[in-house]
Order: C-alpha cells, then structure tokens, then sequence
C-alpha cells in the first residue's frame, strides 16, 4: 500500500499483535479500516485479501491459514483443515507474513502470495 495512513495502521497491528497477542476483534476492526484504505488504491487482489482476512477471522475466532508454499498449494489446503479441526490455533507466523505482504506489493512475488492465501481462505 502506498497511503502513509494504512502503512502507519498496518504497522499498528503489526505491533499490537507482538505486544499484545492476538485479540480478534481489535485485529478486525482494524483490518475493516484498512480495507477502506485499499479500496482508494484500486488493487482488487490485496482488497479481497484483507476482507477474506478478516471474514476469516469473524467466523474461526482464530488465523487458521498456512504461509503459501512456493509450490502450488492444492493438497496442503486440506492439511490445514485437518491439523486445525481438533482445535483453533493461531498460526501468528503466517497472519504476521500476511501483514508484511499488504505494506509492499511492488515485489512480483508478495502479490503471487496473496493470490495464494486468497485461494486458501476461500478453500477453508
């Protein structure tokens, strides 16, 4: 994202999830606001992404999604599902990739990331 308005939020809930853990509905919210944000930008990939993030968030209570493979990730979507019925773990790793892909989407390959977890969200 380009707005210093939504760079300065992302680094927000960047900071807010390493100081504070993770809390769902701040992170929502949140995340509802720089979905606005990158509206104004016009870029439908990483808007998508941030309302999947969240709608995510809103029905799991939890980040249940796997960093991207450099591989397609057909098979590994039902891995996710599977290691995360018994229980909801945040994967905090992968949501904080996910963040760090909103802030720059000028590299080739953080776009190609986020049309992955885009996939994976709506295979959940």
């Amino acid at each position: 994202m380009e707005n210093p308005s939504a760079l300065k939020l992302i680094n927000k809930i960047q900071l807010d999830l390493f100081k504070k853990g993770f809390e769902a509905e701040p992170l929502i919210a949140d995340l509802k606001k720089l979905r606005e944000y990158s509206l104004e930008e016009q870029n439908p990939v990483l808007t998508k992404a941030i309302r999947l993030t969240y709608e995510h968030l809103e029905a799991n209570g939890a980040f249940l999604i796997a960093i991207p493979d450099d591989e397609p990730v057909d098979d590994e979507t039902e891995l996710v599902k599977d290691s995360n019925a018994g229980g909801a773990e945040n994967n905090m790793e992968s949501l904080e990739y996910l963040l760090s892909l909103f802030s720059d989407l000028s590299h080739k390959n953080n776009l190609l990331d986020l049309k992955e977890y885009n996939k994976a969200f709506l295979a959940f």
